[in-house]
Order: structure tokens, then sequence, then C-alpha cells
């Protein structure tokens, strides 16, 4: 069993893999787009969204969110206040470290048009209205994708 395990050592630095190129990459910074289409109607999703979010921002990566459907009610005050997932936390508290590390959120112009969002809703935070472009854009720059 040695042998093999030393063979295999022996083998990895032909295969171009080595601990060092490993750790680093482990270690390297990403841009992550987290697609959220579910809102108040299923707290534990949506908050489950930002609490990853969040998570990611903690590790040093970029993130950005885009909020679609009964989404895009998360970023209203009242909303946001309700919304409690079990076992994936408070949403505002969520929102509130996001925004401390510098996440960003784009919100589906049509979703939040269809809903009766306005433009007061977002005033003063990192936020703006988007068109089904961006989130394409957004897709397309992204190292990784999570939808929620």
């Amino acid at each position: 069993m040695k042998a093999l395990y030393g063979l295999v050592l022996l083998l990895l630095p032909l295969a171009g893999i080595n601990s060092t190129e490993t750790h680093q990459n482990s270690a390297e910074k990403m841009k992550f787009l987290i697609h959220v289409t579910h809102g108040p109607e299923d707290p534990t999703r949506a908050a489950l969204a930002f609490l990853v979010a969040k998570t990611a921002l903690e590790e040093g990566h970029t993130v950005t969110l885009f909020l679609a459907g009964n989404a895009a009610l998360l970023l209203r005050d009242a909303d946001m206040a309700k919304v409690e997932g079990t076992g994936t936390g408070k949403l505002k508290e969520h929102y509130e470290a996001i925004v401390k590390a510098g996440g960003r959120f784009y919100v589906s112009g049509m979703s939040a048009k269809a809903r009766g969002m306005t433009d007061a809703d977002i005033q003063g935070k990192p936020a703006e209205f988007a068109m089904p472009k961006k989130l394409v854009e957004l897709a397309a720059d992204s190292d990784r994708m999570f939808t929620y």
C-alpha cells in the first residue's frame, strides 16, 4: 500500500497537479451570481439565498444577486423585515451583512412593475432595476451561479 501511495505522489507532478497549485486554486477569489426567484411566500429559500451570498462575501468573493419573480419583493422594507427562514435565518440580517460587504442587487424591472414596486422601494439600497439582458450579462461574467 505504501508503494502505491508513493507511486501516486511520484506521478502527480507529471500530471501537472501538485499540492501547492491545488491550494492556490482553492484560495482564488471568484465572482458569484445568485439568481433568486422565490420571495416572501418561501421564506426559507429566500433567506437561504441571502445567507449563501453573505457567506461568499465573508470568504472574500464578489457577489451579485438578481431578484426576479416574487423575489423582487424581498427588497421592500416591509417584506424584508418579516422574512425568516427555518434554519436559514433572518433575511434583513443577511441583507445588512451583504450590503456592508459590498454586495450588489439587481431587481427584475418587469417583475417589480408587475408587483407594484417603484423606485422608492429600492431608494438608498445598492440596487437597481434591470431587464433580462442584464441577467444574461451577469451570468456570462460569473464564475459560478446559484439559483434559489
